[in-house]
C-alpha cells in the first residue's frame, strides 16, 4: 500500500530525532559545521531581513498560528472526532515540519560546544571560591550605585529609553567582538514584544524566536532588568543556546559597557544569583551578605521581586513546567536551573581577568 505524503512526512519525525541525537553527540562536528559554519549565514540572513521592522513579526506569527489552529479546529471539529488516526497523523506531519525546521535554522545550537572551553575557562561549585567572589561583588556593585546616584540609599533607575538601550547593548557587542571576535554582532534585529503583557504573566523577560531569528526583550520590564536581558537575548541570536551561556554573555556586555548604569544592572544581576547560591548553601551567611547591601541596592531587588509578584498567576507554573521540559530535552539537563550556572562561568572569568 503506497504512502500518501502526508503520513511519509509524518513517520519521519522519529528518524529526524534519532538523528539529531546522533548528531547531537558529536559537539565538534556540529561547533565546525553548523555553528561556526552554517548557521552565522542563516541567522545574518533573517536578522537583515527582519531587522529594519520596527515591530516583530515573529509575535504576528504566533499570532496568525494560533488563530489557524482555532480556525481548523473549529471548522474540523467532525473531520477529527471521526477520522482521528487521520488527524493524528496531520497533528504529526506539522510536527515533523516544525521540528525539521527549528534545527535547521536554530536547534542544532544546543548541541554545540561548551563556551568555557572557547574561552580557556575552568568551572568549579566550590562554595569558598563563590563566597570570595560575592564579597567583592558586592563592593563591586555598592561603589557604582553610590557613584551613580550620589549616595547609598536611593535605588538606580537608568534613565534611558528602550531604543537607546537597544542601541547602547548594540554598540556594547561591537567593542566586545573586538576582544571576543567570535561574538561579533551586525545586522541587528532586537525589538519588543507586542505581547510583553503575556510574556510577563508566564514570567518570561524575553525570547529568541528561532523562526524569524528576532531578539524579543519584555517591554514593560522595569528599566533596572532591560539591558541584560538585551544582551542575554543577543547571545541567543549569535547562536549560543545555553542559557548558562547566554546569561554570561549578557553579563559579559553588558559589563564591559562604557555607561555606568549598565555596569550596575550587570553586577547586580549577577550578584542575585551569587547570593541566591550561597543561600542554599547556608542561610545565615546569606543573610549576612544581604545586609551588607546598600539600601539602594536592596531597593532594586524589591522593585524586581515586587514587579513580579503583581503578574502571579495560577498558570505560570505551569508554563515554567513546559519550558523546564523543552530545556532538559534540548541537551540542558539541569532544565530552567541551567541560568543559575552563569556563577561557575562568571568566577571562572574573574580568576582569569579579576574583577
Amino acid at each position: 500500500m503506497k504512502m500518501s505524503l502526508k503520513t511519509v512526512i509524518a513517520v519521519s519525525l522519529i528518524p529526524q530525532i534519532m538523528l539529531v541525537k546522533w548528531l547531537g553527540q558529536n559537539t565538534d562536528f556540529i561547533e565546525s559545521y553548523y555553528s561556526m559554519e552554517l548557521y552565522p549565514h542563516i541567522s545574518g540572513f533573517f536578522r537583515w531581513l527582519f531587522g529594519w521592522i520596527p515591530f516583530s513579526v515573529g509575535d504576528l506569527l504566533y499570532f496568525l498560528l494560533i488563530c489557524t489552529v482555532i480556525f481548523y479546529l473549529y471548522r474540523r471539529w467532525t473531520f477529527i472526532k471521526t477520522q482521528k488516526l487521520k488527524f493524528l497523523r496531520d497533528v504529526l506531519m506539522v510536527l515533523s515540519i516544525a521540528y525539521l525546521t527549528f534545527h535547521l535554522v536554530w536547534g542544532f545550537n544546543y548541541y554545540r560546544r561548551p563556551l568555557s572551553e572557547k574561552l580557556g575557562l575552568t568551572e568549579t561549585k566550590d562554595y569558598h571560591e563563590l563566597l570570595d567572589f560575592t564579597e567583592r561583588l558586592i563592593q563591586k556593585t555598592n561603589s557604582i550605585q553610590e557613584y551613580v546616584v550620589g549616595d547609598t540609599l536611593e535605588k538606580v533607575n537608568i534613565p534611558y529609553s528602550q531604543n537607546e538601550m537597544f542601541q547602547m547593548s548594540i554598540e556594547g557587542y561591537h567593542e566586545l567582538a573586538k576582544e571576543f571576535g567570535f561574538l561579533g554582532y551586525e545586522h541587528p534585529s532586537v525589538k519588543t514584544s507586542l505581547f510583553s503583557t503575556g510574556l510577563t504573566y508566564m514570567g518570561y523577560a524575553g525570547y529568541l524566536n528561532p523562526f524569524t531569528n528576532e531578539a524579543q526583550v519584555n517591554g514593560i520590564l522595569p528599566n533596572f532588568r532591560f539591558p541584560i536581558v538585551t544582551g542575554h537575548e543577543i547571545g541567543h541570536q549569535l547562536g549560543y543556546s545555553a542559557e548558562n551561556e547566554t546569561n554570561f554573555i549578557g553579563y559579559l556586555v553588558t559589563s564591559k559597557n562604557k555607561d555606568p548604569y549598565f555596569q550596575y544592572a550587570a553586577y547586580a544581576y549577577v550578584m542575585g544569583y551569587c547570593l541566591s547560591d550561597v543561600r542554599r548553601g547556608n542561610r545565615e551567611t546569606f543573610d549576612r551578605m544581604f545586609q551588607k547591601l546598600n539600601p539602594g541596592v536592596r531597593a532594586n531587588f524589591e522593585e524586581m521581586a515586587l514587579f513580579w509578584e503583581q503578574y502571579e498567576n495560577p498558570l505560570e507554573p505551569v508554563f515554567k513546567s513546559i519550558f523546564n521540559s523543552f530545556l532538559k530535552a534540548n541537551n540542558q539537563e539541569q532544565g530552567i536551573r541551567s541560568y543559575n550556572g552563569v556563577v561557575s562561568l562568571v568566577i571562572a572569568y574573574h580568576k582569569k581577568y579579576p574583577l
